[in-house]
């Protein structure tokens, strides 16, 4: 692509978005789509609405999120529902500063920075323009300039709410260049931009000493003051703080309760009664989404002291957890790789998700569920079926710990320790065993891990460790059953025919003698013992096996090999074990015969071919697997 076509396109697009006219103009306008008028609050929810929703097992998801923030569709439905959509409404938590809340590396300043980047793509949309009036520092809303006593009338003709007042800096000007004349002012179209400090604010907590007040609600402007005469003059001050620039939009406060407490104190009125006080001026007022992050330890320590509670009341607190899910875990793994210089090497299958099972083990809590240990209730949160268990128990565990997730190993050490082991080793490829060796190592210097900590973690690696020895025995079982293909067949068509014999209480004939006899109950039990199938579910997994062949007879489509996940796994499992005794001599000989050598050769090309595996991880594969099986 032409970087300079592409950069020309751009400039068009700004210019085709920008738009100056009458505050008489401006009314047109608002009379044809009232949504012009629309708060920050609603604008911003109106942005997460517009990219549109899908609902998943009673779950709903927000597409906007989905790119960027994996595994907290909980949280964040509740963040977008009780706080952003009420709040849209005009209803009261509007005026309460949203704290997310939650362990570090968790997505809070992801979030934030989502919604920062959505608004301001949001606001080149027609459904998302925001007009202001021309020249205001803070692009202020143009229905401000209708007088008070006028609003009531013009509200019910336009079906929009005014609130706020005009800035004082819109007020000289109302008076000196216009001459009180309202429909003559000129509006404009704004596009909201954090760079250019237009709908975005954003205040960091630094040295209280040196930080000033007016990094948030502006200053004199000691240039012009000589001129003007006056403090108080709009025109000798800056209305450039962080609060005035974020009106229409969303004001960020970065690890807010580290600030010192009088840059905090502005928000109390600022909250509630939408206005704050700057310089020697009447309250301003602002229409702008407060949004601030922190850690547990510095809210703890926040809501415990007294002189903190009017704020404290005006907050709605979000907990942000981590992720509880392995495979959401392994797109964030995914996520920081690609963001990083780690992007060249080869990274073996099932290694990021031997880390995501550590992870994820170290977040979660032991339920007090009968016969349920973390390693089932891992599996049930990621959305596999465990025996014995049901949806509503996977909702009680949910319910049960308010605070799971808030604690456990973050992702960010996850890949410091994955970027350590490139970096030493110097590698090409990296598979699991040398990402959960290197997660071992890095425990002894993880500096808020307690010896006990240590402990359990150790027991995590082991447990993640077993866990991919089971997913490489499967990997290889998928590949060597390949070659005997047929094999799987024959004993599938087998199967079959015996469970349709049991479940219709007939006689099946045997193949060479062509004899009647007893469907085969050993058979079967040796294939379905290998899913874990029990003597007592036996007859509903067969039937439901008939149920499905007679479904895909009614609709003319052949039921094979393929046609059911869970059978098709037992097979696979039941041919592997017959199997096991040729996988081991081959994948473990050290001098392996022209037969051998061809079987090896096709079962790495597959890996490499189907499985994502490269020539070094699928050879160090079969070797691992081969010394697994000789154990």
């Amino acid at each position: 692509m032409d970087i300079f076509k592409r950069i020309s396109e751009h400039r068009e697009e700004k210019e085709r978005l920008a738009w100056t006219g009458t505050f008489a103009d401006y009314i047109e306008l608002v009379r044809k789509n009232p949504r012009l008028a629309m708060t920050a609050h609603a604008r911003v929810y109106e942005m997460i609405a517009s990219y549109g929703t899908v609902e998943e097992n009673g779950q709903k998801k927000y597409n906007f999120f989905e790119q960027e923030i994996f595994g907290l569709d909980r949280a964040i439905e509740k963040l977008v529902e009780e706080y952003f959509h009420s709040a849209a409404r005009r209803l009261d938590v509007r005026k309460r500063i949203l704290l997310l809340m939650g362990p570090v590396s968790g997505g809070k300043s992801t979030l934030v920075t989502m919604l920062k980047r959505g608004l301001e793509k949001f606001s080149r949309t027609d459904q998302g323009a925001v007009y202001a009036i021309k020249g205001c520092p803070m692009q202020e809303e143009p229905l401000h300039l209708i007088p008070v006593e006028l609003r009531p009338e013009l509200e019910q003709e336009l079906g929009v709410k005014i609130e706020g007042t005009l800035c004082p800096s819109c007020q000289m000007r109302l008076k000196t260049e216009y001459g009180g004349r309202i429909e003559n002012v000129l509006v404009e179209r704004v596009l909201i931009s954090e760079e250019n400090r237009v709908g975005i604010g954003t205040f960091s907590p630094s040295d209280p000493k040196s930080q000033d007040i007016a990094d948030l609600t502006g200053s004199i402007d000691f240039s012009t003051i000589t001129e003007y005469g006056s403090e108080s003059d709009p025109r000798a001050y800056r209305f450039d703080g962080e609060l005035n620039k974020a009106n229409r939009g969303i004001m960020e406060f970065q690890e807010m309760l580290k600030c010192d407490e009088k840059f905090l104190w502005n928000l109390l009125s600022l909250t509630q009664e939408g206005n704050f006080k700057a310089g020697r001026f009447a309250l301003i007022s602002a229409d702008e989404l407060i949004i601030a992050h922190t850690n547990e330890s510095e809210y703890r320590s926040f809501i415990s002291n007294k002189k903190n509670e009017a704020l404290q009341s005006r907050m709605i607190v979000m907990p942000i957890p981590y992720n509880l899910k392995v495979t959401e875990e392994e797109k964030i793994y995914l996520k920081l790789i690609r963001q990083s210089d780690m992007a060249h090497i080869h990274i073996a299958p099932h290694s990021l998700k031997a880390a995501a099972i550590f992870s994820i083990l170290t977040r979660l809590k032991e339920t007090k569920k009968q016969g349920m240990d973390l390693v089932k209730k891992m599996r049930m949160y990621d959305g596999e079926a465990v025996e014995g268990y049901k949806d509503a128990d996977l909702k009680e565990m949910q319910n049960e710990y308010l605070e799971e997730g808030m604690t456990g190993i973050d992702p960010r050490y996850v890949i410091n320790r994955i970027s350590s082991a490139l970096i030493r080793q110097d590698l090409s490829c990296i598979n699991a065993l040398d990402v959960l060796r290197a997660l071992k190592d890095g425990l002894d210097q993880h500096p808020s891990i307690t010896k006990e900590e240590r402990e359990r973690y150790l027991n995590f690696i082991s447990i993640a460790r077993k866990e991919y020895d089971e997913l490489a025995k499967k990997e290889i079982q998928k590949a060597f059953v390949y070659s005997f293909e047929e094999s799987a067949k024959t004993l599938f068509d087998n199967y079959l025919d015996n469970i349709e014999a049991y479940c219709n209480w007939t006689k099946i004939k045997d193949p060479l003698t062509g004899e009647e006899m007893d469907p085969d109950e050993r058979l079967m039990r040796s294939i379905e013992e290998q899913i874990g199938i029990s003597e007592n579910a036996k007859k509903a997994f067969r039937e439901e096996i008939l149920i499905r062949m007679s479904s895909y007879s009614r609709k003319g489509r052949k039921f094979d090999y393929s046609s059911h996940e869970r059978l098709r796994e037992a097979i696979e499992k039941k041919l592997f074990a017959d199997l096991k005794d040729i996988v081991k001599i081959t994948t473990s000989t050290k001098t392996p015969d022209e037969n051998q050598l061809k079987r090896i050769n096709e079962v790495s090309k597959r890996l490499i071919d189907e499985h994502g595996y490269c020539p070094i991880c699928a050879n160090e594969l079969l070797r691992y697997v081969g010394s697994l099986l000789n154990r």
